[in-house]
């Protein structure tokens, strides 16, 4: 048993990332945390009785039990209701998706590949060859320089020779191809 404080650090810190997670491994990780959730809450079994005694011995003994019986009793059970709010907490928040303002970066990936591959692919510019989306051109060359809300304007107005996607991408569709490249800049 012990104390529960080092599983729910590594808990936590296995699920910072999982907005770069694929969706399989985050269900996996959900399935694992609600199997060792219903292991942890099993209720206790039921304490082993004694062995019969015969005689007065065993009267005596049938006599104090049901007197106990009959007394309120305070049950002590290994059902802690923070503990089992916190389990399904977590388990809540791996289950509901991606974290709040984490982008999908494998979806940018896909978004990159079907809408900005013809004029870009590997990060290159086959319109204008020095404005490449590589961090040193994005620098030199984009309104607001190396930084995701740049990144993203520019691919919602579009500017020069580079079209407006804002009305046929998704904000989230935007904000998710403006990471990748913004992520993958200074690999390309």
């Amino acid at each position: 048993q012990g104390s529960s404080l080092p599983l729910l650090r590594s808990i936590c810190i296995c699920i910072r990332p999982a907005a770069t997670m694929s969706r399989t491994a985050c269900a996996l990780l959900a399935a694992g945390l609600g199997l060792y959730g219903a292991q942890c809450f099993v209720a206790p079994s039921a304490p082993r009785g004694q062995p019969e005694a015969s005689g007065a011995a065993g009267l005596r003994q049938h006599v104090t039990a049901s007197l106990e019986s009959a007394a309120p009793q305070v049950s002590s059970s290994a059902w802690s209701p923070l503990a089992l709010g916190a389990a399904l907490g977590l388990l809540a928040a791996v289950a509901g998706g991606r974290p709040a303002l984490a982008a999908d970066l494998e979806n940018g990936e896909s978004v990159f590949q079907g809408n900005c591959t013809a004029c870009h692919a590997g990060g290159n510019n086959t319109v204008v060859p020095e404005k490449k989306l590589k961090k040193e051109a994005i620098e030199k060359y984009l309104t607001g320089g190396y930084n995701v809300e740049a990144i993203k304007y520019q691919v919602t107005n579009g500017k020069n020779s580079m079209p407006a996607f804002g009305e046929k991408l998704g904000p989230d569709d935007i904000e998710d191809v403006a990471n990748y490249v913004f992520n993958q800049a200074t690999k390309w």
